[in-house]
């Protein structure tokens, strides 16, 4: 008897034993893992901002290179036989070709063996295409009483509308316009000389400008 009461006991010590064993295993395996310390949040937080600036920098930069860059134009004036005749804006170190071409190419009537149209075009030129017979009516013109007509196939300064004025080789539709203004203040020239009063109009100028200028 005495011997089972002994076994009993031996028994029951061996299941508190493994009960506690399990309580504690499972105390350490349920036990939850240690919160993160703010100081290492914080880093965090800052190191993912960091990167998001970065990113952002990156895309901005890549849209500044991006952006179109601007092209520097002239403003030209296309007359004479051309199917739309008017003034236009052209990228800087354009040609003739480039001018005609803007203003809708060369008529059928237009004639092009007089036209240079390789030649550099500068800002405010006048590009004149002259149709077919007209080159040979001015020299029939011409030809018939050189000594009358030389003066007559000159612009007068004093009588010109600013159409007139800006079909002269070397003004442009500003110092065209700049004469008439100049005209109308002052009153009229009294030689191609005054034109040395006009903004932008130097001395070189107005020696290229009297084979194509006059005043009464």
């Amino acid at each position: 008897m005495e011997a089972i009461i002994e076994k009993i006991k031996e028994y029951k010590i061996i299941v508190i034993c493994t009960s506690l064993g399990l309580l504690v295993s499972g105390f350490f395996l349920l036990k939850p893992a240690p919160p993160t310390p703010v100081k290492e949040r914080n880093l965090q937080a800052e190191v993912a901002a960091v990167s998001k600036d970065s990113v952002s920098e990156k895309e901005m930069k890549k849209e500044e290179k991006e952006e179109p860059i601007e092209q520097d134009l002239i403003t030209v004036d296309v007359k004479g036989a051309v199917k739309s005749p008017g003034i236009y804006d052209l990228p800087v170190g354009s040609r003739v070709n480039d001018a005609v071409q803007k203003a809708g190419g060369l008529t059928e009537q237009a004639d092009s063996k007089g036209l240079n149209l390789a030649q550099k075009v500068s800002d405010e030129a006048l590009v004149y295409v002259p149709s077919k017979g007209e080159a040979a009516a001015s020299q029939q013109a011409g030809s018939g009483a050189p000594s009358s007509t030389s003066k007559d196939k000159k612009v007068n300064l004093n009588k010109a509308n600013l159409e007139e004025l800006k079909q002269v080789k070397g003004l442009g539709g500003k110092r065209a316009q700049d004469i008439i203004d100049h005209r109308e203040t002052n009153g009229q020239f009294k030689s191609v000389d005054e034109l040395k009063k006009v903004s932008g109009i130097g001395a070189k100028t107005i020696e290229k400008l009297k084979d194509y200028v006059a005043v009464d």
